[in-house]
């Protein structure tokens, strides 16, 4: 009996419920993919063509077309199909999150540990902003500079604005220990808006429920980037805020005093064994499909709702969609 031919291009599990979501990213991001060489990747998105097309080779099975939906959907742009760059990937948020969050965590006493690792940290988040955004509406290189400067900036000035307070009024040293997360809160609110900047200023395709383009849309760029800023503080949350208290507790015990070389790998792993649950976890909050009511395009953006009524023969949807980015 043949195999059940499957909609390549739908998630695996319900969207609309928040387990199936979490299902759907823990099998996108899974950062195994990440170490798929660029000839895997580019055969995987032929036969995932192909099958989505009805004319793959004879004799493929649903494992091979599954692997090839799984290797696509974690390496290729949605909106573009374009490669994407590895280290932007959200399959590479585990590992590139794990060391960076845990070296800010280890290494926040000094104002140099700290501009240097905040750097590194905006360097990673504007390039996986950056290859995570809405393709449909590019940004200038200028515009990239700006967004990538500010939220350094941001978060720096928070960082040791921060450090400075703790250091002068705070009376529990822990607090020295939420730098990092207040630095990565703050410039997150920073480089995701600017580093998307031109979905806000242009305005994102928006489309019915079948996937028709049916107009363009202004509003819809501030909510979906709304909602990834705050999916992206939450990934963080838990590891910056629950490892400072650990490690408070286990630092003056004397067997950790011994191995003062390996606090920065113990607290790198910890981070990790956060970030495994919570980078699906925060990705699986708000649907990726993004909803929006017509009836807030026709309050907000006339042009645009003439647009929409327009394309739809007078009779537009009552909500349209978008991608609104990881």
């Amino acid at each position: 009996m043949p195999e059940e031919r499957i909609d390549i291009t739908q998630p695996l599990w319900d969207q609309n419920t928040f387990v199936g979501r979490f299902k759907h990213f823990a099998w996108i991001t899974d950062p195994r993919s990440g170490l798929v060489g660029e000839k895997e990747l580019v055969e995987a998105k032929a036969l995932y063509l192909s099958y989505k097309a009805g004319n793959e080779p004879a004799g493929t099975t649903q494992s091979q077309v599954l692997r090839a939906k799984q290797l696509y959907e974690s390496a290729f742009h949605p909106d573009s199909g374009d490669l994407q760059n590895v280290f932007g990937r959200m399959s590479f948020q585990l590992p590139g999150g794990m060391i960076i969050t845990g070296a800010m965590l280890q290494w926040y006493r000094t104002n140099q540990a700290v501009i240097f690792w905040q750097w590194v940290n905006q360097s990673f988040n504007a390039l996986v902003n950056y290859t995570n955004r809405n393709a449909q509406s590019p940004l200038t290189t200028s515009q990239m500079g700006v967004a990538y400067a500010s939220a350094t900036g941001a978060a720096l000035a928070t960082a040791l604005g921060f450090k400075f307070v703790v250091q002068k009024r705070a009376t529990n040293p822990i607090m020295a220990r939420f730098v990092p997360f207040v630095a990565v809160a703050s410039a997150n609110c920073v480089n995701i808006p600017l580093m998307r900047q031109s979905e806000i200023l242009g305005g994102v395709d928006v489309m019915d429920e079948n996937g028709k383009i049916v107009g363009k849309s202004t509003i819809a760029p501030i909510k979906g980037i709304g909602q990834v800023t705050t999916s992206r503080i939450i990934m963080a949350a838990p590891g910056m805020l629950v490892l400072p208290f650990i490690m408070e507790r286990l630092e003056p015990k004397q067997w950790m005093k011994k191995i003062k070389w390996a606090h920065g790998l113990m607290q790198t792993l910890m981070v990790g064994c956060f970030l495994s649950v919570m980078v699906p976890t925060a990705c699986a909050i708000f649907p990726q499909k993004c909803s929006l009511s017509i009836d807030t395009i026709k309050a907000y953006e006339k042009e645009n709702y003439d647009e929409i009524v327009k394309n739809t023969n007078g009779n537009p949807p009552k909500y349209v969609y978008f991608n609104k980015g990881l």
